[in-house]
């Protein structure tokens, strides 16, 4: 099932009253858009859960031999700079960046960009909005961002004034220098 989005034309949403919808329906999944459209997050299967849980143990794995910083799973919601309230599937802050902010800042919608993103593209995601979405985080300050889509069998590579290289899987993809050392190996997914 795609996400369904609700346009509040003439609704708006505090950040504090974006976060308290969020703490009061703890069941449902939001994001929002920087034009204050409110996104209903579809859950996932099991082939797409099992594999979102494998690339985050990968990465906190590699996070906690390294300890240079926080892994951070698909519930957490960023606050863009561009106002839109985000959740990737797997992200990664740099441990300075994350210190910097305060402990309240920590606790709720934290106002940063990720280092590093991963979006897995479902059955039920449209490419397109999911391309989108990566591209949001690229124009926010993140530094590597990664589309798998197993549907098609490659993976998009998005990095800070590039162009995006697409990779067939299977392929080894590295953390270049955001995440020094890490590598993922994709296999036909």
């Amino acid at each position: 099932m795609s996400p369904l989005t609700l346009k509040l034309d003439t609704v708006y949403l505090s950040d504090e009253q974006f976060y308290h919808l969020c703490q009061n329906n703890r069941e449902l999944k939001f994001e929002r858009t920087a034009k204050g459209e409110l996104i209903i997050m579809s859950p996932v299967g099991g082939e797409s859960g099992n594999r979102e849980a494998d690339l985050i143990i990968d990465l906190g794995i590699w996070n906690r031999q390294t300890g240079l910083g926080y892994t951070f799973s698909s519930s957490t919601i960023f606050k863009l700079p561009n106002g839109a309230d985000r959740s990737p599937d797997a992200a990664w802050i740099q441990r300075e960046r994350w210190q910097a902010l305060t402990p309240q800042q920590r606790r709720k919608f934290p106002p940063i960009a990720p280092d590093f993103v991963i979006e897995l593209r479902s059955a039920t995601h449209d490419l397109e909005m999911l391309r989108s979405k990566i591209q949001e985080y690229m124009d926010a300050g993140v530094q590597l961002g990664w589309l798998i889509n197993p549907q098609q069998q490659q993976v998009e590579i998005y990095r800070q004034k590039q162009d995006v290289e697409v990779r067939n899987l299977p392929t080894q993809l590295s953390g270049e220098d955001v995440l020094p050392g890490f590598s993922l190996s994709l296999s036909c997914y």
